[in-house]
């Protein structure tokens, strides 16, 4: 026994010590299988392997929330053609994101566990698939079924894993890293309506639907082919670190994440219908407004990720970014004009953009082990999913209430915004205690 014993010792490497191999022996075969170390976690913050996963996010980016940001134009089309009201057409696009957020519990633990490579796979062929799948229905059922939730379920799978590997490669640039990842939420914010909305007068929608989804294939291999993991797998362990929700600041931030979600793809479902029914515009102006907010996005993100990392620290720059957001809905209701229109959807981009950008960097500010990102950004997200789940339907049943006024909506909308930024900052007093200054 004293042979194994010497053989488990520290060991040396070209310099460099190597911890021991624990052997599985009869004598320890109950023992705890050891786990990295995460106070000594110094990835390497940069270079090629590094960027390429920061890449690989992006891609998975575009078409995970490049696909919801594109639901306007899907709404103005099935309205249309459907003769359905708003509120039951967005449906499918609040299912589609609520699958998105309600699967990244069960993604994320798989992703600590090693398999994020099988699992982004899977979730790629499935968001695909769904897209061919919507280019052949003409009822709504078929579409709520492909676009909804085929669509909805693959998005999730492949989202947490390519962003937990992402996160797994930084530490002193993580919020930074994260929220070039996330341009890719805008950059498919404006590809995809683009290629349906400018499409379909020339090829029909069906085709237009298609084109989407081979262009989507051809992003999502892309992602599949850059994905390496780094972390080793964290095989043991139960699906859901329950104590987390011991951690107040970790509570008050997944309230906070909850209202931000609640109200923000309101904005996103309905920012063409305003467009159209309130102040003029046509269908292809309608979706140039949608572009405005989308392409904003994209300056927008890496610019917080520096202010977060480097100045002001993630969870602050997530609580500034959450109450102009509340700000920026509450002004919506002095919107008239179509210049008023334009200006109005630039800053909703651009602070759309910084909430989205800042929003993992500062959940990860929260999560000290890195090999469980996965799955504490993961039980958050599946919390949220009830909020995306039910905010544009909400959004909508107001405005039918209100006879089509788009103001008591708009309160909500702005309201939820504030409240969600008070309660990440109660999340950053419980971390921090009463430091104005605390860079976290």
């Amino acid at each position: 026994m004293s042979d194994a014993l010497n053989a488990d010792e520290e060991k040396t490497v070209g310099g460099r010590s190597r911890p021991p191999k624990v052997e599985r022996t009869i004598s320890n075969i109950d023992a705890p299988i050891p786990h990295h170390n995460h106070e000594a976690f110094d990835p390497p913050d940069g270079g090629w392997r590094a960027w390429s996963q920061v890449l690989a996010g992006m891609c998975i980016n575009s078409i995970v929330w490049g696909y919801p940001s594109t639901f306007g134009v899907f709404q103005l089309h099935y309205v249309e053609t459907l003769g359905l009201p708003s509120a039951q057409i967005s449906w499918i696009g609040s299912i589609q994101i609520f699958l998105t957020f309600a699967i990244c519990s069960v993604s994320g633990r798989l992703a600590d566990a090693g398999y994020s490579r099988h699992t982004v796979a899977v979730g790629s062929f499935l968001a695909v698939l769904g897209t061919f799948m919507t280019s052949l229905a003409t009822e709504y059922w078929q579409i709520l079924l492909a676009q909804g939730i085929c669509t909805g379920l693959g998005s999730g799978i492949a989202f947490m894993p390519a962003i937990a590997v992402a996160s797994s490669y930084f530490k002193r640039n993580r919020a930074f890293a994260l929220a070039i990842a996330a341009v890719g939420t805008s950059v498919g914010s404006l590809i995809f309506p683009s290629i349906v909305q400018y499409l379909i007068p020339k090829v029909g929608f069906p085709w237009a639907v298609r084109c989407q989804a081979f262009v989507a294939l051809v992003i999502t291999v892309i992602a599949n082919l850059l994905l390496k993991p780094y972390l080793p797998s964290r095989k043991a362990g139960p699906l859901l670190e329950w104590g987390a929700f011991k951690e107040l600041p970790y509570v008050f931030f997944a309230l906070g994440g909850f209202l931000n979600l609640y109200l923000l793809y309101f904005g996103f479902f309905y920012i063409n219908s305003y467009a159209r029914e309130v102040i003029g515009f046509s269908s292809v102006d309608a979706v140039a407004v949608l572009l405005v907010a989308n392409g904003l996005g994209i300056p927008a993100r890496p610019v917080v990720g520096y202010l977060a990392d480097n100045i002001l620290g993630p969870i602050n720059v997530y609580m500034i970014s959450l109450t102009l957001l509340g700000v920026v809905t509450y002004s919506w209701i002095a919107v008239t004009t179509r210049t008023g229109m334009y200006v109005w959807s630039a800053f909703y981009g651009m602070i759309v953009g910084a909430t989205q950008g800042t929003y993992v960097g500062a959940l990860a500010s929260l999560t000290k082990d890195p090999q469980k990102m996965g799955t504490r950004f993961g039980m958050v997200s599946t919390l949220c999913a009830f909020a995306v789940l039910a905010g544009p339907p909400t959004a909508g049943a107001i405005i039918e209430r209100s006879g089509g006024d788009y103001v008591w909506a708009q309160v909500w909308g702005g309201t939820m915004g504030v409240c969600g930024a008070m309660a990440v900052l109660t999340s950053r007093l419980l971390a921090t205690g009463l430091k104005l200054k605390a860079k976290i």
